[in-house]
């Protein structure tokens, strides 16, 4: 899981919803003052974009159309336009990463959740940006979409956790983007190895850093599964960067990825 660690102005709006089986916050930015009346039309739309994608995806929901497309009560072709999007992109992820996303591996049907979540956050945080702030995060469990900074000249910093000891930090950010992060230390083991259907993890701890959190979502969690072979496979991808904790406390990174000054 990756954490603001920075949040210090006076001009901010904090919001907070439960979609999607977990907590997203929405987290403003204005040097200037914000105008609650110009704010909230673009908040409402980014918290619509959330709740829509939780009533179209989620497996928790027995009769979302996700739901149901795994169940084979409807077609492809009769779920909203929008999973057929999804699971494009999800086809993609899966071919940048050797396979070692595929949500088509997943017990009980195509799962398209390890997208879903950061591509969620991703369209709510579009929302946003014609807001006339000077920044934005949408933190959806960690993994966080952003734009600008706590000013225009100061970005935002966020810290990766220490998969050994979860109430520290491992490392901090400078936050161009997007970062997703996946491991078992928090959850226990959830990932499943396409490779032979099983849970396994092959890092404690892999972070993602990128223009785009959907697919940067997909890649953090290739990374935990398949770690070395995905993170040579991350290098290869314009715009992300890729940085892995091992279970016995050694980090391996990709050239550009944004340490924090003091982290490394």
């Amino acid at each position: 899981m990756s954490v603001a660690i920075e949040r210090a102005l006076p001009t901010t709006i904090h919001h907070r919803e439960h979609v999607m089986g977990t907590v997203v916050t929405i987290d403003v930015y204005r040097a200037t003052g914000i105008s609650p009346t110009e704010f909230l039309p673009h908040l409402a739309r980014a918290v619509d974009t959330l709740h829509r994608a939780d009533r179209v995806f989620s497996t928790w929901k027995a009769e979302s159309p996700v739901s149901r497309l795994r169940r084979g009560e409807i077609t492809l072709g009769e779920a909203p336009g929008e999973v057929l999007d999804v699971l494009t992109l999800c086809r993609r992820a899966r071919d940048l990463s050797g396979g070692w996303f595929d949500p088509w591996a997943i017990p009980g049907g195509v799962d398209p959740t390890g997208y879903v979540k950061g591509w969620a956050a991703q369209r709510a945080l579009e929302e946003l940006v014609d807001a006339q702030l000077d920044g934005a995060m949408v933190n959806a469990a960690g993994d966080i979409a952003s734009f600008g900074g706590v000013s225009g000249a100061q970005s935002f910093r966020v810290g990766i956790v220490n998969p050994d000891a979860p109430s520290t930090l491992a490392c901090a950010v400078e936050l161009r983007g997007a970062i997703a992060t996946s491991g078992a230390y928090e959850r226990g083991e959830h990932l499943v190895n396409p490779r032979h259907g099983q849970l396994d993890t092959s890092v404690a701890s892999a972070s993602v850093t990128g223009p785009d959190l959907g697919l940067a979502d997909a890649l953090a969690t290739a990374l935990a599964v398949g770690g070395d072979e995905v993170l040579d496979l991350v290098r290869n991808i314009e715009g992300y960067e890729g940085f892995t904790i091992s279970h016995e406390g050694d980090w391996k990174w990709t050239t550009g990825f944004p340490f924090a000054p003091t982290s490394v």
